[in-house]
């Protein structure tokens, strides 16, 4: 009996877990845009045989940076940052912390509020406004909050690099200088936490970046971000 093409050939929703080819699309405009997918076979999440989708990849190159997609993606970097510095302050301010950990939450703090003063500047009167946040009670436990800490930091990390291919120069500069603190963060919470030294390197020799769709969707399962 043969099978339908259904079960022959994968759909883009099975090809684009994180969200990276249709993330893509979205810097292609118009009908260079609907060429991308038509030739990639992935028109309506439709099938993909063969080596269609391979021979459609060249078009990805038609989303080439601009000044239009850094605003979004810095944008979306800030909503990042203004999670991060309103966990780090009231972390900070919990009374909740102790030793290295207070150390290290002061530190953070006033690197994420910097952060985000950097973005606004840049973004003008572009910036998206902060949304407010609830923590639940992620910042009342020294515990947990050096577990969430680890999270949060990797998550920027992979966000950034996930990025970075398409942001122009000048704002790839700018993300660069970020993400390189935020890989520190990353690793010196790992050190206080102690234990695993794997822990600084979650994804081995070479970090791995994340589509905007894949962030904002781990982001939202946290609930932290409430309005």
């Amino acid at each position: 009996m043969t099978k339908h093409n259904d079960d022959l050939y994968p759909t883009l929703d099975h090809l684009d877990r994180d969200g990276a080819i249709r993330e893509t699309a979205e810097g292609v405009d118009g009908e260079t845009r609907a060429a991308f997918f038509r030739k990639a076979g992935l028109a309506g999440g439709g099938l993909v045989a063969g080596g269609a989708l391979l021979g459609g990849l060249p078009s990805v190159a038609a989303a080439k940076p601009s000044a239009k997609r850094d605003v979004k993606i810095l944008n979306f970097a800030l909503t990042l940052e203004f999670l991060e510095a309103a966990f780090y302050v009231e972390a900070r301010d919990s009374g909740a912390l102790s030793g290295r950990t207070l150390d290290f939450a002061k530190l953070v703090a006033d690197h994420e509020t910097t952060h985000v003063q950097f973005l606004q500047k840049a973004l003008g009167s572009a910036a998206v406004k902060s949304p407010q946040f609830d923590f639940k009670g992620t910042t009342k436990n020294q515990g947990t909050f050096q577990q969430t800490a680890l999270t949060l930091e990797n998550t920027g990390v992979r966000a950034y690099l996930g990025q970075a291919a398409k942001l122009t120069p000048k704002s790839l500069k700018a993300a660069a200088s970020i993400v390189t603190i935020e890989a520190r963060h990353s690793a010196l919470i790992a050190d206080i936490i102690g234990g695993d030294i794997n822990a600084t390197t979650p994804d081995g020799p070479f970090d791995r970046g994340s589509s905007m769709a894949q962030i904002l969707k781990e982001v939202t399962a946290t609930g932290f971000i409430v309005g």
